[in-house]
């Protein structure tokens, strides 16, 4: 899955020139849609099938399902604030869950296939949006991004109370061995994450900022 997220990264780069303002650039777009939308329609009823569904588990509140329906909303409008939001949470979010991923089904189940293609195509909608849509984040991006950040997780955080729930891993660490593991103990592992997401903000725009540099020369 790691191997087909690298070559439908380097397929969409490749073709950035080629396809930019033709019609087979909407059919990538409304095919992002398509795959993040059925992603998540798809689970609930996955949920729903298999008698799943606890909203102290299942409501779409972890950060790549925020991220996911960001991204949808990104691909419509077209809004540089949605852009700007869900690259730095999208793309950070994503990657690291696809590194460490908190999965609990193994090939070839629904759920292996679901949790792989959805962060790919977390990931790719916001390369879309800078590769074809020529959007770039700038430094103030970054404050943006981090303190809507901030937002979503005070709203999660009361969810959690109300649910009981453990959504972006606000109430408790994930079962699965992640990065929070090296980050202390609850609820200090909190501000370590902060530390991280934003650190992970400045890495996420050094691309830009060296692409900004090298053409000012």
């Amino acid at each position: 899955m790691l191997g087909l997220f690298l070559f439908l990264a380097i397929l969409l780069y490749l073709s950035r020139n080629r396809i930019s303002g033709t019609r087979k650039q909407e059919i990538i777009r409304f095919t992002l849609i398509a795959i993040l939308v059925l992603s998540e329609v798809t689970l609930t009823l996955w949920y729903n099938y298999t008698d799943y569904w606890d909203p102290a588990d299942t409501l779409p509140l972890q950060l790549c399902s925020i991220s996911l329906i960001l991204s949808v909303l990104m691909l419509i409008t077209r809004n540089p604030f949605l852009f700007e939001v869900t690259y730095f949470l999208g793309v950070g979010g994503a990657l690291q869950a696809l590194l460490t991923p908190e999965l609990f089904y193994d090939f070839p189940h629904y759920r292996y296939f679901h949790f792989f293609l959805a962060h790919i195509a977390i990931i790719l909608a916001s390369f879309y949006m800078i590769w074809f849509e020529k959007f770039t984040p700038t430094p103030k991006s970054i404050i943006k991004a981090f303190l809507t950040l901030n937002v979503i997780a005070l709203f999660v955080y009361l969810v959690n109370i109300i649910t009981k729930g453990n959504y972006m891993f606000l109430a408790r660490k994930p079962s699965n061995p992640s990065l929070i593991d090296f980050l202390g103990p609850y609820p200090w592992y909190i501000i370590s994450l902060e530390l991280v997401a934003l650190t992970m903000f400045i890495l996420l725009y050094i691309p830009f900022f060296i692409f900004k540099k090298k053409k000012r020369l």
